[in-house]
C-alpha cells in the first residue's frame, strides 16, 4: 500500500511538473509585440505574435519589444542660434522599432540614446540658423533633426519618422522688440497702402479729366464738321438758288416786251438807291445831270445786253458824261 501511494504521489508531481512544462514552453505573443529569446543567456530567436513554444529553463524571453510607432517628448532645452540669441526649444520625436534583436543589444537604453540625440541635433541645426530664420524654416529644422537620429538609430535597430517643434520661445526681451517690429511693419503696410489708395485715386481722376476732354474736343470738332457742312449746304442753296433766279430772269428778258420791263426796273432800282443815300447819310451823290434819267437807263440797258451776248440797242453813254456832284445835307 505504501508503494502504491508513494507511486501515486510520483505521478501527480509528474503531471504538476509536466503542467508546469507546458505552460512555460508556450508563449502567445500579442499583435505588434516581438520578443526575444535567449538560450543559456545568447540570442536565439525572436517570438513573432501569434503561439509560439520555447523550452523552459533553457529559453527565456530577455526582452519584450513593441513594434508599434512610439511618441516621445524631448525635454525642454536652450539652444543658441547663428546671432546669439538664446532660444528655448521642446518638440515630439516619432520612432519604431524595426529589429527586436539590435533594439534589444545595440543599446542599453534606445529610448535614452535617441532623446539625448535629438536633443544635441537640434541644438548643432539651430546653432547653423538666425533667430528668424528658426521661426521660417521649422519644417528644415524637422527634417534635419530626422535625418542625423535615424543615420544613428540604425544601429539600434529603430526607425525615426519624424520630429515636429512644439515651441520656439526667445527671451521676453527679444519677444518685445519682435514684437514693435511687427507693429512698425504693420503701420508701414498702412502707409504705403494709403499712398498706393492714394496714387490711384489721382490716376483714376487724371484719366477720367482726360477721357472727358477727348470727348470734349470729339464733339467740338463734331460740331465744328456739322456747322462748316450746313454752311457749306447754305451756300450751295443760295448759289444754286441765285443760279435759278438769273436764269428766270434771262428767261424773262427773251421774252416779248422783256426789256421793257428791265428798263422799268432799272429805273426803280436807280431812284431807290439815291434815296437810301439821301435818308442813311448827310452827303448827297447826284449825276452831273439829273433829269437825263433816260441816259441812265440806257446805260444800264446796254450793259445787261453786253453781259447777255446780244448787240446793244443803243450805244452806251460815255463815263465823262456821268459826272456827280456831292451836295452836302
Amino acid at each position: 500500500m505504501e508503494a502504491i501511494g508513494g507511486f501515486a504521489v510520483f505521478i501527480m508531481v509528474l503531471a504538476v511538473f509536466a503542467v508546469i512544462f507546458i505552460a512555460k514552453s508556450v508563449r502567445v505573443v500579442p499583435q505588434q509585440e516581438a520578443w526575444v529569446v535567449e538560450r543559456f543567456g545568447k540570442f536565439h530567436t525572436v517570438l513573432q505574435p501569434g503561439l509560439n513554444f520555447i523550452i523552459p529553463i533553457i529559453d527565456r524571453v530577455a526582452y519584450r519589444q513593441t513594434l508599434k510607432e512610439i511618441p516621445m517628448d524631448t525635454s525642454s532645452q536652450i539652444c543658441i542660434t547663428k546671432d546669439n540669441t538664446q532660444l528655448q526649444v521642446d518638440g515630439v520625436l516619432y520612432f519604431q522599432v524595426t529589429n527586436p534583436e539590435l533594439a534589444s543589444y545595440g543599446t542599453s537604453d534606445f529610448v535614452m540614446a535617441i532623446t539625448q540625440l535629438a536633443q544635441t541635433s537640434l541644438r548643432s541645426v539651430i546653432g547653423t540658423m538666425s533667430l528668424d530664420k528658426t521661426f521660417e524654416e521649422r519644417e528644415e529644422i524637422n527634417a534635419r533633426v530626422v535625418q542625423a537620429v535615424d543615420e544613428a538609430a540604425q544601429t539600434w535597430g529603430v526607425k525615426v519618422l519624424r520630429y515636429e517643434i512644439k515651441d520656439l520661445t526667445p527671451p521676453k526681451e527679444i519677444l518685445r522688440v519682435m514684437q514693435l517690429q511687427i507693429t512698425a511693419e504693420r503701420e508701414k503696410r498702412a502707409v504705403i497702402a494709403t499712398s498706393e489708395g492714394q496714387k490711384q485715386k489721382e490716376i483714376n481722376i487724371a484719366e477720367g479729366e482726360r477721357a472727358a476732354m477727348i470727348a470734349q474736343s470729339e464733339g467740338e470738332k463734331q460740331a465744328a464738321i456739322n456747322k462748316a457742312e450746313g454752311e457749306a449746304r447754305a451756300i450751295e442753296a443760295v448759289a444754286k438758288a441765285q443760279a435759278e433766279a438769273i436764269r428766270a430772269v434771262a428767261q424773262a428778258i427773251s421774252q416779248p416786251q422783256g426789256m421793257q420791263a428791265v428798263n422799268l426796273q432799272v429805273a426803280e432800282k436807280y431812284v431807290e438807291a439815291f434815296g437810301k443815300i439821301a435818308k442813311e447819310g448827310n452827303t448827297l451823290l447826284l449825276p452831273a445831270n439829273l433829269a437825263d434819267m433816260g441816259s441812265m437807263v440806257a446805260s444800264a440797258m446796254t450793259i445787261i445786253r453786253e453781259q447777255n451776248g446780244k448787240p446793244a440797242a443803243a450805244p452806251a453813254i460815255p463815263l465823262k458824261n456821268c459826272e456827280t456832284r456831292a451836295l452836302k445835307v
